[in-house]
C-alpha cells in the first residue's frame, strides 16, 4: 500500500470500487458511505450522517431496491482477495452469529432469534447471520469474504436429524464456503483456502461438503464418533487416538481469565490418519470419510475447580510431521478472529444491533457495510501486535498520520516524547488508542477494538481537515 491507500476514502474504494449496482451514480454513493462509515462509525445512519443531505443520500440508497448485498459482499470478497496475493495459503474463519435488531411490535420483517425460553417466553428479533473472513497465515484480518443472512421465521419442531437439508439451517453454512470460493477465485490458483469451523459444524453434510471443495478444512471435533483405522479396525475416535503414543508436547501459558487461574499447561499431541463414519441416525445410513484427527490434550495434575483443556480437530491437511500438526493447530487459533470481529462489529465502535432500519433487506446493506468498517478496525489491530515496526504509512495516509502527530502531542503526557518522522504501525496504532481512551497497562492489555476505535472516530475529522485545507492551499 502506498501513502494513500489506507486512508478513509481510498480505502473504501478499494472495498466497494468494484460493486456492481447497475449505475457508478450507485457505487459512487455507497463508497462515500463507507469513506463516512470508517470517519464516524455507528450503528444508527443518523449518527453517521449529520449532514442532512448525506444523511438523505445514504437512506435513499438503502432504499434502493437496486443495490443487493450480494453486489456489496463480491466486491468486499475481490479486496481480500488482492491483499491475499501471493500467500500459499489463507485462513477463511466461519462462524454464525445474531443480530438482535429492535422491532418491539414485531411490525417489520425481521426473524426470530434465540430461544422461546428467554424472559416472558418471547423470543428476540432481528438477523442471522454466518460470517467468513480471510487471515493472512502471520494472522492479519484480511477482510469479509463471504457473509449469508437470513430470517427465521418459526421454530423448527421437528429434531435436526428429521429433517431435509433444504430445510435446515445447515444449507447457509455451505452457502457461505461456497460463496467464500466464488469471491476468492482470482487467488485458488497459487493459494489455497484453508477452512476454519468450531464444533457447531461437525456435522455430515458440512464435513461432506468441505472434503469436496477442494480446499484445507479444519473443523473442531463436537461427538465421539467411531472411526476406522488404518488397520480397519473400528471404535470411538478417543479411544483409538488413546491407544497412540503422543507425537510430542508442549507448554501452552493459560493466562488469567473468569473461573480460571493463570497456569502453564503441559499439552499432549496426538495424531491419526482415520476413516470416519458419518452415520445418520435418522435414515440409519451411514458414509466414509478418509481424513486425518489431531487430538491436544492438558495431562498432569489440575488446580482445583479448573478444566482440562483438550481440542480435537478434523482435517485434511498432511498430519506426516511435527510441524505439519503445529501448523493445524496454528491454524485453529486463528478462528478467533471472527469472533473478535463479530465483538467489534455488535459491540464496538460499530454498534451494528443499534440500527433502526424497518427492513431486513436494508438492514443487511448498512450491517454489511460496517462489517467492512470493523474489519479495518481488526486489521490496525493486529498488524500494530504483529508487525509493530512497519511504517504507519503502510496503513494510514500523510494526512491521517500528520493529523495524529499533531493531535497527540496536544494530549502527550507530561514527560512522553513524540519523535519526528514517520511512526511505525505500533506507535501510531498506540496514539490512536491513547486518543479512544486507552490507559496503558491499567487498561488490561495491549490496544483493542473499542479504544481504537473510539481513537478513530477523534483522528478521522481532524486528518480530512487537514487534507481539505491543503487542498485550498491554506495550509504553509
Amino acid at each position: 500500500m502506498g501513502d494513500e491507500t489506507a486512508s478513509a476514502e481510498a480505502w473504501a474504494l478499494e472495498e466497494f470500487g468494484d460493486a456492481d449496482l447497475g449505475d457508478k451514480r450507485r457505487t459512487k454513493r455507497l463508497v462515500s458511505m463507507a469513506k463516512r462509515a470508517v470517519l464516524a462509525p455507528s450503528g444508527k445512519v443518523s449518527e453517521v450522517f449529520q449532514d442532512d443531505a448525506e444523511r438523505q443520500g445514504a437512506y435513499d440508497l438503502l432504499e434502493n431496491k437496486h443495490v443487493e448485498v450480494g453486489a456489496l459482499l463480491a466486491a468486499m470478497g475481490g479486496a481480500v482477495a488482492r491483499r491475499s496475493q501471493g500467500q500459499p495459503f489463507v485462513f477463511v474463519p466461519l462462524d454464525g452469529s445474531s443480530l438482535n435488531l429492535a422491532d418491539r411490535t414485531a411490525s417489520k420483517d425481521f426473524g426470530l432469534i434465540g430461544s422461546p425460553h428467554g424472559a416472558k417466553g418471547r423470543m428476540a428479533r432481528g438477523l442471522k447471520v454466518i460470517s467468513a473472513i480471510g487471515v493472512d497465515p502471520q494472522g492479519i484480518p484480511l477482510g469479509i469474504a463471504a457473509m449469508t443472512y437470513w430470517t427465521r421465521q418459526a421454530v423448527q419442531q421437528k429434531p435436526a436429524q428429521a429433517r431435509k437439508l433444504q430445510d435446515k439451517e445447515t444449507r447457509y453454512w455451505l452457502a457461505t464456503i461456497d460463496q467464500a470460493i466464488e469471491h476468492l477465485g482470482s487467488i485458488v490458483a497459487q493459494t489455497r483456502l484453508w477452512f476454519q469451523l468450531d464444533r457447531e459444524a461437525d456435522a455430515r453434510q458440512i464435513l461432506e461438503h468441505l472434503s469436496k471443495c477442494g480446499h484445507l478444512y479444519t473443523v473442531r471435533g463436537n461427538w465421539n464418533r467411531k472411526v476406522r483405522d488404518q488397520r480397519g479396525e473400528r471404535r470411538y475416535v478417543y479411544d483409538a487416538l488413546a491407544r497412540q503414543a503422543p507425537k510430542g508436547t508442549y507448554t501452552l501459558h493459560i493466562p488469567e481469565g473468569p473461573g480460571r487461574n493463570a497456569r502453564h499447561a503441559r499439552m499432549s499431541v496426538r495424531a491419526a490418519s482415520v476413516t470416519l463414519d458419518l452415520h445418520d441416525k435418522w435414515t440409519k445410513s451411514s458414509r466414509a470419510l478418509k481424513t486425518n484427527i489431531v487430538w491436544v490434550r492438558e495431562e498432569g495434575h489440575l488446580p482445583a475447580g479448573q478444566q482440562r483443556l483438550e481440542w480435537l480437530l478434523v482435517t485434511n491437511h498432511s498430519i506426516e510431521t511435527l510441524e505439519d500438526i503445529h501448523l493445524v493447530l496454528y491454524g485453529y487459533t486463528q478462528r478467533w478472529r471472527i469472533e473478535e470481529f463479530h465483538r467489534t462489529w455488535k459491540h464496538g465502535s460499530c454498534n451494528v444491533e443499534a440500527m433502526q432500519l424497518h427492513s431486513a433487506d436494508r438492514a443487511q446493506i448498512w450491517a454489511t457495510i460496517l462489517a467492512a468498517v470493523s474489519m479495518r478496525i481488526e486489521r490496525l489491530k493486529y498488524l500494530s501486535r504483529n508487525q509493530p515496526d512497519m511504517p504507519a504509512t503502510e496503513e494510514l495516509s500523510r494526512y491521517e498520520i500528520e493529523a495524529l502527530v499533531i493531535l497527540k502531542r496536544q494530549h502527550k503526557k507530561k514527560n512522553e516524547q513524540i519523535p519526528d518522522g514517520i511512526p511505525t504501525i505500533a506507535q501510531a496504532t498506540r496514539w490512536i488508542a491513547d486518543l479512544g481512551g486507552y490507559t496503558g497497562k491499567s487498561s488490561g492489555g495491549p490496544p483493542g477494538a473499542v479504544t481504537i476505535g473510539r481513537g478513530l472516530e477523534f483522528l478521522m475529522p481532524a486528518a480530512a481537515l487537514l487534507k481539505a485545507l491543503d487542498q485550498a492551499g491554506k495550509l504553509r
